[in-house]
């Protein structure tokens, strides 16, 4: 045990360590120059902003900023925004990335999806009305006709075409409710009559 105190007391111990210290300072600051380099520290480009560019556009602007990007698809269509336009960005416009980053685009899609028209034929014009908005359509008008099931929805009509519940339409399409006015059709009352 004497022998190896004497040693780290040694002059052949200390000049060992100190060369050792400073190859290893060298050795980090070799390491961290060479990460400044290859990872262009303090370089960053600012991200532009994309919103309600056609991807076109976004394409040759990403890559003009030395940008990757990658687009997600959308099924929010956003009639503020022109079709096929960038809705969102990831990162936001203004941030400061580095070279080659890639950015992330969701899409405006070219319409609204469609939705099934629900099962409304026979059911209150109340009912109907709130099942219509809970699948994305809605009521533009009630037309009443004589029938006796007072609110009652006989019909319903699309751009003044008469449609099927189950028939397609597109999200935030307007129909109109043909519905009965509680009153029993002539028709009705002229058979009855001839009996």
């Amino acid at each position: 045990m004497k022998d190896f105190i004497d040693f780290l007391k040694s002059k052949t111990f200390l000049i060992q360590l100190a060369i050792a210290l400073v190859l290893i300072v060298l050795l980090v600051f070799v390491i961290l120059g060479w990460l400044k380099s290859t990872t262009n520290h303090g370089e960053f480009v600012q991200v532009p902003d994309f919103s309600k560019m056609s991807v076109m556009d976004m394409r040759k602007t990403a890559e003009e900023a030395g940008l990757r990007y990658e687009v997600l698809d959308s099924t929010d269509y956003n009639p503020e925004y022109p079709r096929f336009s960038i809705l969102e960005q990831n990162p936001k416009a203004g941030s400061k990335v580095k070279h080659n980053r890639k950015i992330y685009f969701t899409v405006n899609p070219s319409g609204y999806k469609k939705v099934s028209v629900p099962k409304i034929i026979q059911v209150t014009r109340r009912n109907a009305t709130a099942m219509l908005r809970a699948v994305g359509l809605d009521v533009q008008r009630v037309t009443y006709i004589d029938e006796l099931g007072k609110d009652m929805v006989y019909r319903v009509k699309y751009k003044g075409k008469d449609i099927s519940p189950g028939e397609k339409l597109p999200k935030t399409s307007k129909v109109e409710l043909i519905c009965g006015n509680g009153t029993i059709p002539e028709e009705i009352l002229a058979t009855e009559s001839d009996q």
